[in-house]
């Protein structure tokens, strides 16, 4: 990734409100049509609102089943397995090494939004008949004769920047 500037944090700030909007838990670069590799996300925890920038998973173990939506598929889950608990290494948005280990939730999104810098969706995870049975849903949803599914109420922004 280029240097981290002024231009990258108001991006980042930008895709933080279209997130809060959807509302979603994390946004990739490539989901707002910017060819970059990171994305944004808030679990709505203790944690706050983050950045990670040239993400890599730097190992898992386990295996966790769960119902995936995803902002570029409104209206869906889909049930994916993936591995439960993952290391994970990126840059923050001071351009500083960060390490952690995720579980669970934190390890899906993480994986999922590294699916989305990688050009993979969440469809790429079905079997051919669970990826036929969506894409049509898809295409109701897309002309009119589907409405999405009930979605929560968008969450509040939260700072990652010392303002609302």
């Amino acid at each position: 990734m280029e240097d981290i500037d002024a231009e990258l944090v108001e991006l980042t700030r930008s895709m933080f409100q279209t997130m809060y909007d959807a509302p979603g838990i994390g946004l990739a670069a490539p989901q707002v049509g910017v060819a970059k590799r990171f994305f944004v996300y808030d679990l709505g925890d203790e944690t706050g609102p983050r950045v990670l920038l040239n993400p890599e998973v730097t190992g898992g173990d386990g295996e966790w089943e769960f119902a995936e939506g995803c902002l570029s598929i409104p209206g869906q889950h889909f049930d994916v397995v993936r591995p439960k608990r993952i290391g994970v290494r990126g840059l923050d948005l001071d351009g500083n090494t960060v390490e952690f280990e995720a579980d669970e939730l934190l390890a899906r999104l993480i994986q999922h939004e590294l699916d989305h810098l990688d050009g993979v969706l969440v469809l790429d995870h079905l079997d051919d008949d669970q990826r036929r049975e969506a894409k049509r849903l898809l295409r109701e949803f897309q002309m009119g004769l589907r409405g999405p599914e009930p979605q929560p109420e968008p969450r509040k922004s939260r700072s990652l920047f010392g303002f609302n």
